[in-house]
């Protein structure tokens, strides 16, 4: 596999915000998203063997670990590392952009974290739809906010689409969406991520 980098933080995003984990951020990426900010992944990234990987978490105690990217599902040796993990008692978090097909991961003792990308993004015509209605209670879909057409964009995909996992919206960093007032005024019911990894530390590599 290639890998940009493995690291020990806490989770900044979504409903597991807050937890110690183990990040394995795998290189490569099919989409380049307006906001992205992990353009360092997109290439380059040092090959490791699955063992190595594994023997490389193992200088933590944690046993939480976040595979993530890039796009963790272009490596074709993802659902092997997935199986040694929870073969060796890791509760395993995947974090996908919504363009791959997720089944085998829903067949999985894990948890899907997916985004569906909006307009600002530039690549919401990428996404593949079929992935919602494959998301199980105990998995997340992800809306990353800059506009306010994306949060209407986002709004009528939860209506469309009745996601069965937890709805995350999170505004874009440093943008100035009034996502927080649209939540409570509108009264929807999602989770607002707000990067706290970034709130902590900036906007560095690495945490």
């Amino acid at each position: 596999m290639r890998i940009t980098e493995l690291f020990f933080s806490l989770q900044g995003e979504g409903k597991n915000a807050g937890l110690p984990t183990i990040f394995v951020r795998t290189t490569g990426c099919n989409l380049r998203c307006s906001y992205c900010d992990t353009t360092y992944a997109y290439e380059d990234g040092e090959s490791m063997e699955i063992p190595d990987i594994v023997a490389a978490m193992h200088q933590w105690s944690c046993h939480r670990v976040c595979l993530t990217g890039g796009e963790p599902l272009l490596q074709e040796e993802l659902a092997e590392l997935v199986d040694v993990l929870l073969t060796k008692g890791y509760t395993v978090e995947v974090e996908t952009n919504g363009s791959q097909d997720i089944s085998w991961l829903t067949k999985k003792a894990i948890s899907a974290s997916m985004d569906i990308k909006c307009p600002s993004s530039g690549m919401h015509m990428e996404m593949n739809m079929d992935n919602i209605g494959l998301l199980r209670p105990r998995d997340q879909l992800k809306f990353v906010i800059g506009t306010r057409e994306d949060y209407d964009y986002a709004r009528g995909i939860i209506n469309r689409y009745t996601p069965r996992g937890q709805v995350v919206m999170q505004p874009v960093w440093k943008s100035e969406v009034a996502l927080a007032d649209w939540i409570i005024r509108e009264e929807i019911d999602v989770r607002l991520s707000i990067q706290l990894h970034k709130i902590l530390w900036g906007d560095r590599k690495g945490l």
